[in-house]
């Protein structure tokens, strides 16, 4: 029996099993459902406009502050 499936092995090349194991993988995945998957998009949102405010403000900040010490 260890026999067969080495031969098995053998003549299954790279890709093959690149695609099995993947679709392997894939069915284990614990996929969120809609309401879940609509809270997380706008949590993402949410997260990337603050952020966003956030890295302007210093931006804003710095600038200021190497005019003022530049004196531009």
């Amino acid at each position: 029996m260890a026999e067969k499936e080495k031969k098995v092995k053998k003549s299954e090349n790279a890709i093959q099993r690149y695609f099995r194991e993947t679709t392997g993988e894939l069915r284990k995945v614990n996929w969120p459902t809609w309401p879940e998957a609509r809270r997380l998009t706008w949590l993402v949102l949410l997260v990337m406009v603050v952020v966003g405010i956030f890295l302007s403000l210093v931006d804003y900040l710095s600038h200021g502050l190497m005019n003022l010490v530049l004196g531009l």
